[in-house]
């Protein structure tokens, strides 16, 4: 039995979304139809970045107590569940207060805890982690650094944010190292973090101290692709073979690196509420091509 793959059920469904085609290989296609698609390796996920619960700044965003809530609801009125949702840093805003921090993991922990999927993978931000090096985030979410398999893809979720000089350190990149070592040449291979491994504009830290070192790790194998946040806006580069996808925001849209003298929130638009903030979903396909779709918290 043949089986519509995700872009075009998107299409069908009339969802909308701008779709972004990334990876290696590809399989013939009839009409966007795959004559050789495998069920137990065809899957999607979402991910959903810097949600920055406990921020407040009405110029920014005046809703920001209602974003995540309403992110939720979203990914909830989805027709095709995802087989998970991956949340890349930043769950909660930053705060010297290690009550208040976590105060923010807890309730943001019991707001997603709403969301119909349970299968939910979390690592920390700069907000949640540089201040403890991410001790509070490990009691509610555990691990910052791990790996899991899903249908054949191989991922891996990288800390460089509990580092408070944003490093991932030696030790993590040995345990890089010596994962990707296990890995064979053919295994779809997923990485997952909150800061660009790049050097994106490091004038706003837009950037990982080593991740050029990661990188050297990465280019090793040849069916990398990384998924990350922390710019809150949706990005797409390349370091070589490696495709690096920055994924929006929930709490509020930062301009392009170097548009602006400083760093600073895009302010909230009355007239088109929620402008630049939403998630995505990603098809991982037997093709080997990850479509992305990107979503807006609201529907207009």
């Amino acid at each position: 039995m043949t089986s519509i793959n995700r872009r075009d059920f998107l299409k069908l469904a009339g969802l909308g979304g701008v779709v972004f085609a990334s990876g290696l290989g590809c399989s013939a296609t009839r009409d966007g139809i795959s004559a050789d698609r495998s069920a137990a390796e065809d899957f999607y996920f979402v991910q959903i970045s810097d949600t920055h619960w406990g921020f407040t700044g009405p110029e920014a965003n005046p809703d920001a107590a209602g974003t995540l809530p309403k992110a939720v609801a979203a990914v909830n009125a989805l027709k095709i569940q995802p087989d998970f949702i991956v949340f890349t840093g930043d769950l909660t805003h930053t705060t010297e207060d290690p009550k208040e921090r976590r105060k923010r993991l807890g309730e943001f922990k019991e707001i997603v805890s709403d969301l119909k999927v349970k299968n939910l993978r979390f690592m920390p931000g700069e907000h949640d982690g540089s201040l403890d090096q991410s001790k509070a985030f490990q009691e509610f979410f555990g691990a910052t650094r791990y790996t899991f398999d899903h249908k054949g893809v191989h991922f891996i979720v990288l800390d460089n944010v509990s580092d408070p000089r944003a490093r991932l350190g030696a030790p993590q990149l040995q345990w890089l190292s010596e994962d990707l070592g296990k890995q064979g040449p053919n295994t779809r291979v997923v990485v997952l973090t909150h800061r660009p491994l790049f050097d994106l504009y490091p004038q706003w830290d837009w950037t990982t101290a080593d991740g050029s070192e990661a990188i050297k790790i990465l280019l090793q194998h040849p069916n990398v692709t990384v998924f990350y946040g922390h710019i809150h806006q949706e990005h797409h580069h390349m370091t070589g073979h490696i495709a690096h996808h920055a994924a929006k925001s929930l709490i509020f849209p930062l301009p392009p690196a170097g548009s602006l003298p400083k760093r600073t929130a895009v302010p909230w638009n009355p007239a088109e509420p929620y402008k630049g903030l939403g998630f995505r979903e990603i098809e991982a396909a037997v093709n080997r091509q990850y479509a992305i779709s990107e979503f807006p918290v609201v529907r207009s």
